[in-house]
């Protein structure tokens, strides 16, 4: 039995590809890298890795107790082309639950992009200063970007709650919002109804501290 409500059904049209043809959202940087230490310089190596202009995140964790005083948490759908066009098996859908998360803009603190991000995909006003830390920073995938990513948690009134604006994206225009206890968002992630590695962290993290 599900744990979550159903995910939002979506498909993904290819308009046209433009691999290579141009300056993205992701650019690949390709070197060639020698390893020194103690025991000399090793061979030379080639190594790729993955940039782009504003490369850090903010996770946060918005949640409120309900009636009963147990705590709920925000969970919002969010579509991943990357997992639609998988190459491999097992093939993915391609609509995740996950916690609000966005990419810091240059020169932007860490808080200030979760209190904006947590308006853009949640619709609740916070001040940076409210976003709480929610434990120590990660990197989700050193092997291939230097992403940093930054978890903070903030307590909010559902009857406060707007309807959020997004960011402009089609991607976000069809999200799903829920509010869910908890428990049942760690039961959803033992299940692997939240497959998403950085929302089950900041989930566990919260579950720690409350």
């Amino acid at each position: 039995m599900a744990v979550l409500p159903e995910l939002p059904k979506v498909a993904l049209e290819v308009v046209a590809d433009r691999s290579d043809t141009r300056e993205g959202f992701l650019n690949l940087e390709r070197y060639e890298l020698a390893v020194i230490d103690a025991a000399g310089r090793s061979r030379p190596f080639r190594y790729d890795m993955v940039v782009r202009r504003a490369l850090d995140a903010s996770i946060m964790v918005a949640h409120h107790l309900d009636a009963s005083g147990e705590p709920c948490v925000y969970l919002r759908s969010s579509i991943r082309p990357p997992i639609a066009f998988r190459r491999v098996e097992p093939k993915v859908a391609a609509v995740l639950w996950e916690v609000p998360a966005g990419l810091i803009e240059p020169g932007e603190a860490p808080a200030v992009a979760a209190a904006r991000e947590l308006e853009e995909e949640l619709g609740f006003t916070a001040l940076p200063d409210q976003m709480q830390p929610l434990g120590p920073n990660t990197f989700p995938a050193p092997a291939v970007v230097g992403e940093i990513h930054f978890f903070f948690h903030v307590r909010v009134d559902p009857k406060t709650r707007m309807e959020p604006g997004g960011d402009g994206s089609p991607l976000e225009e069809a999200a799903r919002i829920v509010s869910v206890p908890l428990s049942r968002a760690l039961a959803a992630c033992k299940a692997g109804e939240v497959a998403d590695a950085k929302s089950e962290l900041a989930l566990r993290r919260l579950a720690e501290i409350l």
